[in-house]
Formats: structure tokens, sequence, C-alpha cells
């Protein structure tokens, strides 16, 4: 059901030009753990955290997941530098399996504590509507806070599914704010930026 990627600040692009988008990107946080337990994840399905995860793995994960939502960053992140960043602390990629597929994942940032960021996180195309979305996010929450962070943050916005912001309110973010931002996505990704964000 969740496809979308928190966003990040605008950035010049690399070379030969880009689409310029706006996008509304909004802040949230959650400063204390849900109550009770979550949902339990449909049958066949599993999480699993990939520890040190191959840049060429990573890179066709986080392609997948995020080619419809302007997910640009670590495509143009040179491979020794995301390297270093996957094996370092404070990186960790949970992997939402369906059997031994898989069908989405979570990236959970503590290396700027006390708070705990997720990252990204997102379903692939083929699992959105399936059910999944909510008690996978759930579930990262209850990891998240496994690690006794102060807080829990994430930000969503306008590129990204049009449920996201809705689930992360669902689950109990609350909003903190929201800024606009101009981002310029690089013609040589392939990537596609939905019209209604295109500036002139």
């Amino acid at each position: 059901m969740i496809t979308e990627v928190p966003c990040t600040p605008s950035r010049d692009e690399p070379d030969g030009g880009g689409t310029r988008i706006g996008v509304d990107v909004t802040f949230l946080c959650m400063d204390r753990p849900p109550p009770g337990i979550p949902p339990a994840l449909p049958p066949g399905y599993s999480i699993r955290q990939t520890f040190r995860p191959g840049v060429a793995w990573y890179r066709a994960l986080y392609d997948a997941v995020g080619q419809d939502y302007c997910w640009w960053l670590r495509r143009v992140m040179p491979d020794a530098e995301l390297a270093r960043l996957l094996s370092g602390p404070g990186i960790a990629v949970h992997v939402l399996y369906d059997g031994s597929e898989p069908a989405g994942f979570c990236e959970l940032d503590s290396r700027y504590g006390p708070d705990v960021n997720i990252a990204y996180f997102g379903l692939l195309p083929a699992w959105i509507g399936r059910g999944v979305g909510q008690a996978f996010l759930h579930n990262m929450v209850a990891r998240a806070w496994g690690l006794r962070p102060a807080a829990l943050r994430v930000n969503t916005c306008t590129a990204d599914h049009p449920r996201a912001l809705p689930n992360y309110l669902r689950a109990g973010f609350r909003k903190v704010r929201t800024l606009h931002e101009v981002w310029t996505i690089p013609h040589a990704l392939g990537l596609v930026p939905p019209a209604r964000l295109r500036l002139a």
C-alpha cells in the first residue's frame, strides 16, 4: 500500500541538465511508541535485516521501488560512497519478503542520534494494493523503537504515493512542518517526473 520515500533537500543536477519539479515536503515525528503490538504480516511474508548489502543488489531494489516516485539521490551517488554508507554503522536495511521474493524495503538511519529516521520506505510496484503495506510500516515502526531513540522521524512529499502521508499519520506520526522545495531530476537517469510536479 505504501510506496513513498522520505524526500530530501534539493540539489544541483550533476551534468547534462534535468527536469525541475516542485514538491511539498512534510516532516513528521513520533514522540513515543504506539500502544499495543503491531499487526501481523499476511501469511507468507517476513521482514529480514540485510547486513552490509551489496551496491548492485541495493541499487536494484532502490530503483525498483522508487522508479515512479523521483527517487534519484542514491542513483547518482558513486558506488564507493554508497558502499561505505551501507556498510557503516547507523544504517539498517530491512527487506520485506513474500516467500523468498523481495516485496519492499525500509532503511533506518540512526547515525545522527538520539533520533532514528525512516530514511526510505516502499513496496515494489507488484505488491501495491495487496494489503501488506500498513502491516509492514507498523512492524518497522516497532523495530525502530527497539533501537530506543528519543523520537522517530520520517518525511514524505507530493512526489510520493498519495496514500503516503495518510498512512504515516495513521501509524502514529504527527506533522511538524511542510516546506516547498525545487528539485532538478537529471535527464541521464531516465526518470519521468509526474507532469503535475513539473515547473516551466
